[in-house]
């Protein structure tokens, strides 16, 4: 009979085999999406947009990310500020991006109600009648934007059946190895499970935070923002309501930068568990279905617990596989100049998130904001 070393190996083998193919899918799914990059869209579709950002705190680089929203080529727009707390600290780079740039149409919104433990939803639906236009944008108050966003991204919405329009995003690090690993994960992980969950599916059926394009009679359709404030994952929510109410919802040819915080690993790895269980907990079978994307941790461990020519041989196919995914989609599709940089830190990186989907199966609870909650259908449990 096998010895116990070479049962583990050849599981460890098949898996890190299975998660070579998926590497494979990864690139033929970005490029796919780069084929349909230029969707055939009317891009003279320019109407009036409303932009509303939930404050909380100060991010890093989040006046720069304000000023990008000052500086876009589009004909008519506005910029809604929304916050609960009158001592909210982010109010003063609110105020000073109203003082440089007095041209714009920027007003800051108190949100006094408390909706649900979600705080950003509770001051997006307060906000929300204050908007004057039909078109909505929200996007997280970290995102930095490029000229020509609400164009790439409103264009997608003259189609009639198009509900939402959401958008890849990449990320930038901080100083902190944890933040490091966090911004090569969005890059080379996230952003290929997105893609590929965009060509199986044949589109997707959430939102990313880092965009998400509606319009108020649409949000009206599925009951508004104020059911949301009870979920983790609004933006996975609102996207998979406006899916189920029948409309599309696309990712727009525009990529949106985030910046992260100097996370110490504790951080990084609160943050990364919250994510992981709010994803085990809405998309449960796909989020199985995950054990095969850390292909290459499966392939070092199929060498470590027997090595062999067979062994080696799936290591270094996984190898090629992950490093080049990477590549492809993080320099590819999502123009992040730090992928290269950072491409030595993947094995580091894969082991962790195999940890962390591993410990994710150990229970419900996320900590947010310093408190911990349960998770149950999405929704937030104060325990």
């Amino acid at each position: 009979m096998p010895s116990v070393s070479i049962v583990i190996a050849a599981v460890c083998a098949l898996l890190g085999a299975a998660g070579t193919t998926y590497f494979a899918l990864t690139m033929w799914a970005a490029k796919r999406f780069q084929r349909e990059r230029q969707p055939d869209v009317d891009r003279a579709f320019t109407p009036p947009v409303s932009i509303l950002k939930s404050l909380k705190g100060v991010d890093p680089h989040m006046y720069a990310a304000f000023r990008s929203h000052c500086l876009l080529d589009y004909p008519e727009y506005e910029l809604l500020f929304g916050f609960h707390d009158l001592d909210e600290p982010a109010l003063a780079l609110a105020e000073k991006l109203r003082t440089e740039f007095p041209e714009r149409q920027i007003r800051v919104v108190h949100c006094p109600d408390v909706l649900g433990p979600n705080g950003k939803v509770s001051a997006l639906a307060q906000m929300l009648p204050q908007a004057q236009y039909e078109h909505i944008v929200i996007n997280d108050s970290d995102i930095l934007v490029d000229l020509d966003y609400l164009e790439r991204v409103i264009a997608p919405s003259a189609a009639p059946d198009v509900g939402m329009v959401t958008a890849l995003y990449r990320a930038l690090p901080g100083k902190t190895l944890a933040s490091r690993l966090e911004a090569l994960g969005i890059s080379a992980d996230f952003a290929g499970g997105v893609l590929v969950a965009r060509a199986l599916e044949s589109g997707i059926r959430f939102g990313l935070g880092a965009t998400l394009a509606t319009t108020k009679t649409i949000l009206r359709e599925i009951g508004g923002l104020e059911p949301l404030a009870d979920y983790l994952g609004d933006d996975y929510e609102l996207g998979a309501r406006i899916a189920a109410a029948g409309h599309k919802v696309v990712l727009a040819d525009a990529v949106v930068e985030t910046a992260l915080p100097d996370y110490s690993f504790g951080d990084f790895w609160r943050h990364q568990l919250r994510w992981a269980r709010n994803v085990k907990d809405r998309r449960p079978a796909q989020y199985l279905g995950l054990i095969v994307t850390f292909g290459l941790p499966w392939a070092i461990l199929a060498v470590m617990f027997w090595l062999s020519w067979w062994s080696c041989l799936v290591l270094a196919t996984a190898v090629i596989a992950r490093f080049a995914s990477a590549i492809f989609v993080g320099r590819g599709v999502l123009d992040d100049e730090y992928v290269g940089r950072d491409l030595w830190l993947l094995p580091l990186r894969d082991f962790v998130a195999l940890a962390i989907w591993i410990a994710s199966f150990l229970g419900n609870t996320v900590v947010w904001r310093g408190l911990r909650f349960r998770l149950g259908k999405g929704k937030l449990k104060p325990m």
